[in-house]
């Protein structure tokens, strides 16, 4: 089983819509974090340990990932999607976005 962890800056919007979206997954354990100090849930070392693949929404959250966490990101994959914040928790946009870039991504379309 494939372990992916979301991560978005407040893990409001874009990284929790994801996680629902592919929680069904077979195959696939997700969950989703923010980088914010002010994120809902915001990503930790465990977190980073558990995970074998990222997926941010911008390269902001990857460089900020790196920043903090470089050490514990050796060899684990970082799909960027860029996906801008504009987008509410499961709007259908965003859902059919993240079905065709994260399934692309981690091969599972």
């Amino acid at each position: 089983m494939s372990k992916v962890l979301f991560i978005c800056s407040r893990n409001q919007w874009r990284s929790p819509t994801a996680e629902a979206v592919w929680r069904k997954q077979p195959n696939i354990s997700v969950r989703s974090a923010g980088t914010s100090p002010k994120a809902r849930r915001t990503v930790s070392q465990a977190d980073i340990r558990w995970a074998d693949v990222i997926v941010v929404m911008e390269q902001k959250h990857k460089n900020r990932l790196v920043t903090e966490f470089t050490r514990l990101l050796d060899h684990k994959p970082i799909h960027v999607l860029e996906i801008p914040d504009e987008y509410k928790y499961m709007d259908p946009e965003l859902v059919e976005i993240l079905k065709e870039t994260v399934g692309a991504c981690l091969e599972l379309q």
